[in-house]
């Protein structure tokens, strides 16, 4: 263990990693942020070190920061190879297909967005749904003329009110343990602000589906043509979507995530058989000689004609999907954001600007606000929702304590802040899988209404009191006990 690092020697390690992710974004020709993480790994790991800070220690640090973020990354690795099996069984196309023949331009946006929130809510995964669903929304989307960012925008909206309201949730669950409140009281205070939120959202979605959907009449020839190409590529049957609805059902049957996304693959591998003639066509080969090749590196179905349209050249993109291999881009990014993350949570250096927040938050607002800044501020450098739920919540319980705020006011904001944000930072590692599931860049944020809205209203609620549940007096006092028991534990241990 070191000393406590100065504040301005924290500063120069934060406007490093600030600085190195903008150039590399911005100037340098790849535009990819893993270079500039490990460089700010290792600003991070000087300043340490030069503290007194031993590299064992460090090392230690990264390592388990890189184990909280392993679940992730399997998770990211299967969900590849479980779009190219869907892709290869007709699955997401068959999901395309009847969207475009069942959803109505002028409410797309809204159905996108509810659809999303069930899926979510009966998994308790925004990444699965976004994976899944959401995939298969991004094509109905473009067939029906909205851009890929607006699409995108109401599908991550969605998908992440499920999750944070689903009891099967991890975020769901991490919130109120670091707060201190029950999961169902944590539930149903979110309702306030994150009802609100979503309810918001969903009036600005119908007005965007029906602005956008007046002013961009759909031409019925070119949606024939989009229908008859998916037509074309696979065969498209209401049998087809067992996969996702196996999914689904498993877990929110509470069957582990892991083993059901792994289900979800191999059951998409006799529709492949059942899909063959298609499979055999977009491959060049037979598909028996290739459903693992498929399974890792994906598949590309249908066939594009030198004179297509561009819309058809897009929609073909959409059909592919490139397997396991085609994650690990972002798996490496989420390695090399957690070498930072690991160092800067381990060394102290988000404690101190947490503890520098806390002085200047001036009443019950002021700590509200204060909380959800730091949730955004952990999810930008930390690069991890779980530390985004995490340390905030270790810094600011006493005070909502002394404030005699009940535990499920922090847990409220945490989630309305520290889930919510996550993908709003490529480097993070649900911003890097947002962006790789549904194939789009920085664009869809000001469309993810829900995301960027839910943090306001919670401040907003800070600051008027509204649902700002106070402890009892007993409450209070039992709270005081029970931290006394702490110190008088620690001070045993230390005696020890």
């Amino acid at each position: 263990m070191g000393k406590k690092i100065p504040l301005w020697q924290c500063l120069v390690v934060i406007l490093a990693m600030a600085g190195l992710l903008i150039w590399s974004i911005l100037k340098d020709a790849g535009g990819e942020p893993h270079i500039a993480l490990i460089l700010a790994a290792c600003v991070a790991g000087i300043v340490a070190v030069a503290n007194g800070w031993k590299w064992a220690y460090l090392e230690q640090g990264i390592l388990a920061s890189i184990n909280r973020s392993m679940q992730a990354c399997l998770i990211l690795a299967i969900v590849g190879s479980m779009i190219a099996s869907w892709m290869a069984a007709g699955t997401i196309p068959s999901m395309m297909y009847y969207g475009i023949k069942v959803i109505s331009p002028k409410i797309f946006l809204v159905t996108a967005c509810i659809l999303c929130s069930i899926v979510s809510l009966a998994t308790g995964s925004s990444w699965s749904t976004a994976g899944s669903m959401g995939v298969a929304l991004i094509g109905v989307g473009t067939a029906l003329g909205f851009p890929i960012e607006m699409t995108a925008g109401a599908v991550v909206s969605g998908a992440y009110f499920g999750d944070k309201m689903s009891p099967l949730s991890d975020t769901t669950n991490l919130a109120p343990a670091m707060a201190g409140a029950t999961l169902f009281d944590h539930i149903k205070h979110m309702v306030y602000t994150t009802g609100v939120s979503l309810a918001i959202a969903l009036v600005a979605y119908a007005i965007m589906g029906f602005m956008y959907a007046s002013d961009n009449a759909v031409d019925m020839s070119t949606l024939n043509e989009i229908t008859e190409f998916i037509q074309a590529s696979s065969n498209i049957s209401i049998l087809a979507l067992i996969p996702p609805v196996f999914v689904i059902a498993a877990v929110a049957l509470k069957l582990p995530a892991i083993p059901s996304l792994i289900g979800g693959v191999f059951i998409g591998v006799p529709f492949m058989f059942w899909n063959k003639v298609h499979v055999d066509a977009a491959l060049g080969d037979d598909l028996t000689n290739n459903v693992f090749n498929i399974l890792n590196n994906g598949i590309a179905m249908g066939n594009v004609s030198e004179d297509a349209s561009d819309v058809i050249v897009e929609l073909a993109g959409l059909l592919s999907g490139d397997g396991m291999q085609g994650m690990f881009w972002t798996i490496s990014i989420i390695l090399c954001a957690m070498c930072f993350g690991g160092i800067v949570d381990c060394t102290g250096i988000m404690g101190t600007f947490a503890h520098l927040l806390l002085k200047v938050a001036k009443g019950r607002g002021g700590l509200v606000l204060a909380t959800e800044f730091s949730c955004i501020f952990v999810n930008a450098i930390c690069c991890d929702q779980y530390l985004a739920l995490v340390l905030p919540g270790r810094m600011f319980k006493e005070a909502f304590e002394d404030m005699r705020l009940a535990p499920k006011n922090l847990s409220r904001c945490l989630e309305d802040s520290g889930t919510i944000t996550s993908n709003f930072f490529p480097w993070n590692t649900c911003g890097a899988t947002m962006r790789t599931f549904l194939g789009v860049g920085n664009g869809y944020i000001p469309y993810a209404i829900l995301n960027w809205l839910n943090p306001i209203v919670s401040i907003i609620f800070g600051y008027t009191g509204i649902t700002m549940t106070k402890m009892t007096d007993e409450e209070y006092e039992r709270v005081l006990e029970e931290r006394e028991a702490e110190k008088a534990a620690a001070l045993k241990a230390l005696e020890a």
